[in-house]
């Protein structure tokens, strides 16, 4: 038995999924004659309460397109300093945009209002770079999939107002923040100038992510994704697994969550492992005495593959493929392993 808990990005499209995407209605999408991507678009956007929906090739491309449209080179965003807009695309900040980050150490990825306003350059001052966006992640991937407090995200808001900043979310995995926070995409559209959502980590979709704004910050959304090589043709076939994605998927990331929080109690019980990151959705950060690296090849040996992050740090991530059959597996595989080594010891 396989067991893939890298990330929640390995999953394949389900049958249904598959049939969607062969019986999807298709056209142009560089002209926006692709029905199921209007569709998508539209379905979106009506979702968090916002004009407009611009789908795309990648997270990444549609932060790096919001960080764009918000900036002007030279310009100074504020962000954590585990934030996937820094560490994990590629330099785009400075290279798409000729914009550096202001990095504040917030708590598992999540940064307060009171952090942001300290981090504000003077506007006047004009030896530093003007502050012009704040980006907040949520869930937070290098924090463990931890969730804001929507109330510290409203506070945030008004900071951003008394400024003059945009407000952008990296909304990755916000599916999984509203799942378990009981939130809705309403909530988040009201507060943001711009949200990017992911298709294809807990929805299982092969690929995609839309970006959601009003008119006025989204006209030129289009232009951006143009240069920044994202125009598609018949890619209706991925927005329409996209579509059933979010009409089935969503609901079902409860699972994801409940398993992660099992592991957790099972690595808690576990004494080679020295600590457990809280587990808000389904991504389970833990510490471990000894080599990681023999820990993640002892697994790999019986079909179990993730990731080690350095110093003793290793992680877990659930998703949409990982199944019952194969949590109960895991389960006994972690006792066993303990049992072994503690026999081993002995």
């Amino acid at each position: 038995m396989k067991i893939d808990l890298r990330s929640d990005t390995v999953t394949k499209p389900t049958k249904e999924m598959l049939d969607a995407i062969v019986n999807a209605e298709v056209g142009d999408d560089v002209y926006k004659e692709d029905p199921s991507v209007n569709k998508l678009e539209e379905r979106i956007a009506a979702m968090f309460g916002k004009e407009k929906a611009l789908f795309f090739p990648s997270g990444s491309m549609a932060n790096q397109a919001a960080i764009k449209l918000h900036t002007q080179p030279g310009e100074q965003l504020i962000a954590d300093q585990y934030a996937h807009v820094y560490n994990y695309e590629g330099g785009g900040v400075s290279f798409n945009s000729g914009v550096s980050c202001k990095l504040i150490e917030g708590y598992r990825g999540m940064i307060t209002a009171a952090q942001v306003e300290a981090s504000i350059n003077p506007p006047d001052f004009y030896h530093s770079p003007l502050t012009s966006l704040v980006c907040i992640e949520n869930t937070t991937n290098k924090g463990g999939g931890a969730c804001y407090d929507f109330e510290e995200i409203k506070k945030m808001r008004k900071v951003c107002d008394d400024h003059g900043l945009g407000y952008h979310l990296d909304g990755a995995r916000l599916w999984n923040a509203l799942i378990a926070k009981k939130e809705n995409a309403k909530q988040y559209g009201e507060v943001f100038d711009t949200i990017s959502v992911c298709l294809s980590k807990g929805l299982g979709a092969p690929l995609g992510s839309v970006l959601i704004g009003n008119s006025n910050i989204m006209e030129n959304a289009i232009r951006i994704r143009k240069v920044l090589g994202g125009g598609m043709r018949q890619i209706g076939f991925m927005a329409a697994a996209g579509l059933y994605a979010i009409e089935n998927h969503i609901d079902r990331l409860k699972d994801d969550h409940t398993r992660a929080k099992e592991i957790g109690q099972v690595l808690n019980t576990l004494p080679f492992v020295t600590g457990v990151e809280p587990i808000d959705t389904n991504i389970i950060i833990f510490t471990i005495q000894g080599d990681e690296q023999e820990f993640v090849n002892e697994m790999e040996s019986k079909g179990v593959y993730f990731y080690g992050m350095g110093q003793g740090k290793l992680r877990f991530v659930t998703h949409l493929d990982y199944t019952q059959e194969q949590h109960e597996y895991f389960l006994e595989l972690l006792v066993s392993h303990h049992t072994k080594k503690t026999v081993q010891s002995i």
